[in-house]
């Protein structure tokens, strides 16, 4: 008995010894990619900026003031004012807070909901595969953003209050992202089924959820990393886009693609570029950087797709 004991002991050590070992390795890969060394720093600076750099302005609190409407870049308002007085350069910083929210927060709904119809899908298949691979057949059929467009308009229509179209925007973009990833999970969890270790778990006649969620969903993990990394980029991009035809996330709650919208009359465009230009250079260079990120992580989790 004793004997069994230790041997189970020393078996569990080793696991774990390899595991960490394996990314161990991950990490090394992933510091060797300089250019997503490149966009996490600046994924890095831009939390930072969005989330602390509000707390050391002074204009955080400000609000219309007509005195200083449409003022240059200058020493007192570094990225000058908009239409209403308030300082370009804080608004975008609270802006960030939204556009990164937004985005994050539909990773997180997106992932859960793609990665747990996709095991379910690929571990019973049958009728529940069937009736999760046809949803997702469906919704992947419809154009994403005209489908956003339909949902922003029916919430702008019945007049959903703004402190709570953020959570609603987040949740149309779940619903929108889930089908692509829950494909890819389906098709994952297909193969593992058929291993030796799941086979084992069936003769040791452990539960449904034990096999799911203890030895299953484990190794899908490197996955959910790489795609819900990848899927931030794309939600903040369909945010902004919403928020600029004014469908999204509406003033005076800033995000990065209302502000664009701000500046929508063609005076606007050629005298006044601080109006513009630093919201959609954010929304750029955010968006690059999460896909470096991606790809630097996709690379380093499984070098066999390492592109040539």
């Amino acid at each position: 008995m004793e004997s069994s004991t230790v041997t189970s002991t020393s078996e569990n050590k080793v696991n774990q010894q390899k595991r960490s070992s394996l990314w161990g390795q991950v990490f090394q890969r992933f510091l060797k990619r300089k250019i997503a060394l490149v966009g996490l720093g600046f994924l890095i600076f831009i939390f930072l900026f969005s989330l602390v750099g509000p707390f050391f302005s002074p204009y955080v609190n400000e609000g219309v003031n007509t005195a200083n409407m449409n003022q240059p870049p200058s020493a007192s308002h570094w990225l000058g004012t908009d239409k209403l007085g308030r300082d370009v350069l804080t608004r975008l910083m609270v802006a960030g807070r939204i556009s990164l929210t937004v985005g994050l927060g539909a990773m997180v709904m997106s992932v859960t909901l793609g990665a747990t119809l996709g095991i379910l899908a690929g571990y019973y298949r049958g009728i529940i595969d069937q009736i999760v691979m046809r949803t997702a057949d469906i919704l992947m059929t419809l154009p994403g953003l005209p489908l956003l467009f339909i949902m922003a308009a029916v919430m702008s229509e019945w007049k959903v209050p703004t402190e709570q179209r953020l959570y609603i925007v987040m949740l149309m973009l779940s619903l929108v992202g889930w089908p692509g990833l829950a494909r890819l999970v389906r098709s994952q969890i297909l193969s593992l089924r058929e291993r030796e270790f799941i086979q084992a778990t069936e003769a040791l006649g452990l539960r449904d959820r034990r096999k799911l969620f203890n030895h299953l969903l484990p190794n899908t993990v490197p996955l959910l990393i790489v795609s819900g990394t990848l899927s931030i980029g794309g939600a903040i991009l369909s945010e902004s886009v919403l928020s600029y035809f004014g469908l999204g996330v509406v003033p005076p709650t800033a995000s990065w693609g209302n502000m664009i919208n701000a500046a929508n009359s063609l005076i606007d465009f050629q005298k006044r570029p601080w109006l513009w230009i630093p919201p959609g250079v954010a929304i750029f260079l955010t968006v690059i950087s999460i896909n470096l990120l991606g790809d630097g992580l996709r690379d380093a989790i499984d070098p066999n797709m390492k592109r040539r």
